[in-house]
């Protein structure tokens, strides 16, 4: 299984590699750039590297020594973050950007939210928004604990011998796989092929290559699901769509928000739900708060500054400048690309005081975890039911519950625009 996974993701990584060698911003040439260019998509440990913070207390936008025509800049202060990613109008992120407007890039566009602009985006958004009401999601909180009790139990039964469970493999990859085929309503008979998907999705490299996590080879298989929605919708986030709207929207349009909402909701839940266990396993006192409050402010709390503090999401996607203007007292010209660090950001003291710090009895202004402005991820609030669901049910089923590695051998992501580790074993029991 293993040397398959790994064929897998071999193949489905040169394939992407292949569809971004296009004339435009090459990320196959991220591997070349200077180390202050990729340092925003390291970190040490759960913390952004610490020349990151020396680059926000500088200045809070960076010009980076590139080997392209445009300027980039790297944003790394809160406020700057939020000016430039809440104007839509001034900036761009649109696919082409990135691939070039004409012939087989403009093929590949995977679609969705992430590389669209207005009016497309809002057109497109508005088809997604009332699917993540909570009056909507609200059918899915059951679900939801159901899921997180099966991984438990799968958990118990990998570690009945006191052998180490890794809870990335066993509890952070399947929960966000299991909710999200949920929410679309993928069919029962193809769920297997779903999670062997999402699976094969999460860490496709250990470098930046992989950086915007889509494989647009996954859009053939979202087409036979959206096929089988339009025969016979039923009542996921694809059927609802195609109950509502019918033909005004276009396979490919449907496709494409599907393998949004897999890129958007999986890796970067899984990531936080793997990492953010790691936090409570290295602070006594925060375990043993979660495991006995029952409180739900309590648990909002520490997911708020989990979310925050982690800022799995580490640099949000790109954004071309449409005209000249100044932020943050910069002047950015048109055609410059504007590099958002979200996890900079998320740190910066003017925030509040050390904010280098996990905290959850902090009150600060709200997190960029989930990003800001048009852009913002529209399934923010699943992703926050499955949190607040699989934290506190992780800790109070095995309150024993230890690392099973030193913290210094734990293999953490080198380069990735969502930050992650590639296991974390546990012994289930003292």
């Amino acid at each position: 299984m293993t040397t398959l996974r790994s064929r897998i993701i071999a193949w489905a990584g040169r394939m992407y590699l292949a569809r971004t060698r296009r004339k435009g911003f090459d990320l196959s040439r991220m591997s070349f750039l200077p180390e202050s260019v990729l340092m925003p998509l390291r970190r040490e440990g759960l913390d952004p590297v610490g020349e990151l913070g020396a680059v926000r207390e500088k200045a809070p936008i960076t010009k980076l020594p590139v080997p392209i025509a445009a300027n980039v800049w790297l944003v790394t202060g809160y406020d700057e973050v939020k000016q430039v990613l809440g104007k839509a109008n001034s900036f761009s992120s649109d696919f082409t950007n990135l691939v070039g407007s004409a012939g087989a890039g403009a093929e590949q566009n995977p679609g969705g939210l992430g590389f669209a602009d207005p009016p497309v985006h809002t057109r497109l958004r508005r088809l997604l928004t009332p699917e993540f009401t909570m009056r909507r999601l609200g059918r899915l909180t059951p679900r939801i604990h159901e899921i997180v009790e099966e991984r438990l139990d799968a958990m118990a039964a990998a570690g009945k011998n006191g052998e180490p469970v890794d809870i990335v493999h066993h509890f952070a990859l399947p929960i966000p796989s299991l909710v999200i085929c949920e929410l679309l309503g993928v069919p029962y008979e193809d769920r297997a092929d779903f999670e062997r998907l999402s699976a094969a999705r999460f860490d496709l490299f250990s470098g930046a290559n992989a950086s915007f996590g889509a494989i647009s080879e996954s859009l053939s298989y979202f087409r036979d699901i959206v096929k089988k929605q339009r025969e016979n919708p039923g009542d996921g986030l694809l059927g609802m769509i195609v109950k509502e709207h019918g033909d005004s929207v276009s396979d490919e349009e449907l496709a494409g928000l599907a393998d949004g909402v897999l890129t958007g909701g999986f890796e970067t839940t899984a990531s936080m739900l793997a990492l953010g266990a790691l936090v409570l396993l290295q602070d006594p006192e925060h375990f043993a708060a979660i495991k006995a409050e029952s409180d739900d402010d309590t648990v909002d709390r520490y997911v708020e500054e989990l979310l925050r503090y982690l800022t799995v999401v580490q640099v949000a996607f790109p954004r071309f400048a449409r005209e000249d203007l100044e932020i943050g007292g910069v002047q950015i010209s048109s055609g410059d690309v504007v590099l958002c660090s979200l996890s900079g950001a998320d740190r910066d003291g003017k925030l509040g005081p050390e904010m280098e710090q996990f905290d959850p009895s902090r009150n600060v202004p709200s997190h960029l975890a989930f990003g800001y402005g048009i852009h913002r991820c529209v399934g923010a609030e699943l992703a926050r039911m499955e949190l607040r669901a699989a934290y506190p049910a992780l800790v109070r089923r095995f309150p024993g519950m230890r690392l099973a590695a030193a913290p210094e051998d734990l293999e953490f992501r080198k380069l990735s625009i969502v930050y992650g580790i590639e296991s974390l074993p546990v012994h289930l029991n003292n």
